[in-house]
């Protein structure tokens, strides 16, 4: 069975979930033909992505000159599917504004759609599944129409959203719309889209690359620590909040921030307004998804203060709690989007509401104090992860969505 993978960025060291996925659905006997519409960067270097990077087609990497060969051969082929997707761009247009942004975008994206519509045709892939409803969908969905065969999607977040155009019309064209979070199905649902169509596909992780060590809590400084893009969603403001109210409490702890973006000099700038030192607060830029499992086993308490950014962006569920859960390290996150479908309060790691420094302070200084609490949070952690978010688990849910339709 062919099918075809369209995503922002494969193989993308922020978006690990979606090769990973692609290997998974290798695994159980796909041919899976991947493209990009960008190029990564930085690109992932995970052992075992040699034979897939070699065959990824970046889409914006595309010549003009190609991309017109493809829409005329499309026009000749099938005229009369060519000019009702035109006819569907046109719709689309409208529905966003006609001298809109987004009907910019849309146009643009149809460019690109006839040039990935015809390397479908020639690789013969029967399905596309696209991660992300924003760019690849528009993309995908005109690629999909011009040579009628089934798309899905499964979106995130941000793609719903903060960036959430067309989203009735996406949902209405494609085979099915998965989505990661009960939360996010709930909201989509009242946006008013076809609930026949959507499916909750988790974005998993494979517990085999991950040993659980034994709890412990360092003799000395603790280690506090968390991954991600340095944006206003991950919350480490609230995060280096927090450092500095423990640190008034006396307790010897050392904060580590894996990870690099465009707050790296405010947030430098926060650990000395919080009168915190380059001893006592470490950023250690961005570190491959390979370093990661090493990185948080190294930690005494994982904690991703997650929140609502000013664009109204947030995180779904984030992979990273996931990995921690599954190494044996208490998880502290906040009461948002899908993570409580993941973090059971108490149960599988601790909740406090996004933004409030003082009460992830307090559940720091909980999970390191109440030996008891952190042990049977653990062991029910790694169950959580095995039970729902298995990375096989949900590519098979997957697989047998992508024989449906292609049936």
């Amino acid at each position: 069975m062919k099918i075809a993978y369209l995503a922002p960025e494969i193989p993308a060291l922020s978006a690990t979930f979606v090769y990973k996925e692609i290997l998974a659905l290798q695994q159980l006997e796909f041919d899976v033909a991947c493209f990009s519409v960008h190029r990564p960067n930085p690109i992932a270097t995970d052992a075992g992505l040699d034979t897939l990077k070699q065959g990824i087609h970046f889409l914006y990497e595309s010549s003009k000159w190609g991309i017109i060969k493809s829409h005329i051969k499309l026009l000749f082929k099938s005229p009369i599917r060519y000019f009702c997707t035109a006819y569907q761009l046109i719709s689309d247009i409208f529905s966003v504004g006609l001298l809109s942004r987004n009907a910019l975008g849309l146009v643009f994206r149809f460019f690109y759609a006839g040039r990935l519509a015809d390397q479908l045709l020639k690789q013969q892939c029967q399905h596309l599944h696209i991660h992300f409803a924003h760019v690849p969908t528009d993309i995908g969905m005109y690629a999909a129409s011009f040579i009628d065969i089934p798309f899905s999607v499964t979106a995130h977040a941000n793609d719903i959203f903060e960036r959430g155009w067309l989203l009735k019309q996406k949902v209405a064209r494609c085979a099915f719309f998965a989505t990661i979070s009960e939360f996010n199905r709930r909201y989509l649902l009242g946006l008013g889209v076809d609930a026949d169509k959507l499916k909750i596909v988790r974005c998993g992780v494979d517990a085999k690359q991950f040993s659980t060590r034994k709890n412990f809590v360092s003799a000395e400084r603790v280690k506090i620590g968390t991954v991600g893009r340095l944006v206003e969603k991950k919350g480490i403001d609230t995060l280096i909040g927090a450092m500095a109210l423990i640190k008034q409490q006396g307790l010897p702890c050392d904060l580590l921030i894996a990870g690099s973006g465009p707050l790296d000099e405010e947030l430098r700038q926060l650990v000395k307004e919080q009168q915190l030192n380059s001893t006592e607060v470490h950023f250690l830029g961005a570190i491959a998804h390979t370093e990661v499992a090493e990185f948080i086993t190294s930690l005494d308490v994982f904690v991703l203060p997650c929140k609502q950014d000013k664009n109204g962006d947030m995180d779904g569920v984030p992979v990273v709690l996931m990995e921690a859960m599954l190494s044996g390290v208490p998880v502290i996150s906040t009461e948002l989007s899908g993570i409580p479908e993941l973090i059971l309060n108490q149960q599988t790691g601790l909740l406090v509401k996004p933004g409030d420094a003082n009460a992830l302070a307090e559940a720091i200084i909980q999970i390191l104090s109440d030996d008891v609490l952190r042990a049977k949070m653990l062991i029910q952690a790694a169950a959580k992860v095995n039970d729902e978010f298995s990375l096989l688990g949900n590519a098979e849910k997957l697989k047998h969505l992508f024989v449906k339709s292609i049936q």
